[in-house]
């Protein structure tokens, strides 16, 4: 598969990696034993990009992955570049983001993962103030010398956060929700981390599954999936589910959007190859609950390159069934 360069580290990330938030929770139960498999599929097709956090499952994704990579072998290991989140785990106070904390939650993670150093922490989605903080940026650099961690980056949920961040001459990389129902991040972010030399993650690409056309009006969804219980932001920020569109308007856009599929590619895969042609896209980042999502995702980096009247009719949809909804909020 297709590796890119994170410009200011070196470190290289497949153009399709995986997230575990669905090993961890909020997704309905994942088996100890699928969870392994998925892992073992996404590895086998190419992806050398795990994403994860402390605070899936309190940290069970971590534990899994760590497992996984134990099991199969330091030289296996080696071509795998696995990413951490830290903070969502605290208070969302932006006091909580201190040195002290930074090495009391990097230590877990690394514990979780069996590794002496982590290959790149995000912090999580903090309160928005600690992308202005220098003392926290001072602190994540800390984290580097003390070789606690080898490059650090942000999660983001707005395009001004992520701006804030890649200002920043330590950051990495920015982890941002961008799919054909988020369109905003063209707009700056993405050229800004491109010149810069910043890694961008986008997270979120299928819009909790819409994407993948799989879904109707009377489609019920586990009481413990984030998609039954967050449609509101009671939980986290709305835009983490269905990336902030109301259901309804989701699955009908999502219905026009599986029309533009080219032959023999499916909507899941036409909206992951439209990501990673987007100039600034270093990896996309779905998750998988079976292996056989694990491979069909992981596949998508094959497909050729979508035509000019594709970007041009997602834009359309985007415009007249999506932009109102979510433009302006994040």
């Amino acid at each position: 598969m297709e590796q890119r360069t994170v410009g200011r580290t070196g470190q290289r990330l497949s153009v399709v990696g995986l997230g575990t938030w669905q090993l961890g929770a909020d997704w309905g139960d994942v088996a100890e034993r699928d969870a392994m498999a998925v892992l073992e599929a996404a590895v086998e097709s190419g992806v050398t990009f795990l994403d994860t956090a402390d605070v899936y499952g309190d940290g069970r994704s971590e534990r899994l992955i760590g497992a996984f990579l134990k099991g199969i072998g330091a030289e296996r290991a080696r071509d795998v570049l696995v990413a951490t989140k830290m903070g969502r785990r605290a208070v969302q106070d932006p006091s909580e983001f201190t040195l002290d904390n930074f090495r009391t939650w990097t230590d877990r993670s690394r514990e979780h993962l069996g590794v002496d150093t982590l290959d790149l922490v995000q912090l999580h989605c903090p309160p928005t103030p600690v992308f202005s903080s220098g003392a926290v940026y001072d602190a994540l650099d800390t984290l580097v010398d003390e070789r606690r961690v080898t490059a650090y980056g942000v999660s983001v949920e707005t395009c001004d956060e992520a701006l804030a961040a890649i200002a920043r001459p330590g950051v990495a990389s920015v982890q941002i929700i961008f799919n054909p129902f988020r369109l905003k991040p063209l707009e700056r972010v993405l050229p800004a981390a491109r010149a810069a030399g910043v890694g961008v993650i986008a997270r979120v690409p299928l819009a909790s599954g819409l994407l993948s056309g799989r879904y109707g009006p009377d489609t019920v969804f586990a009481a413990d999936d984030h998609r039954t219980y967050n449609r509101d932001g009671s939980s986290f920020d709305v835009g983490e589910t269905f990336s902030g569109v109301d259901y309804a308007t989701g699955v009908a856009a999502a219905r026009e959007f599986a029309g533009l599929a080219p032959d023999g590619a499916t909507p899941a895969a036409t909206a992951l190859r439209w990501i990673v042609q987007q100039p600034g896209v270093t990896s996309v980042i779905p998750g998988a609950r079976d292996a056989g999502q694990a491979r069909a995702n992981a596949a998508a980096a094959d497909l050729p390159a979508l035509p000019g009247s594709t970007l041009a009719a997602v834009r359309d949809l985007y415009d007249r069934r999506i932009r109102a909804q979510v433009h302006d909020r994040w």
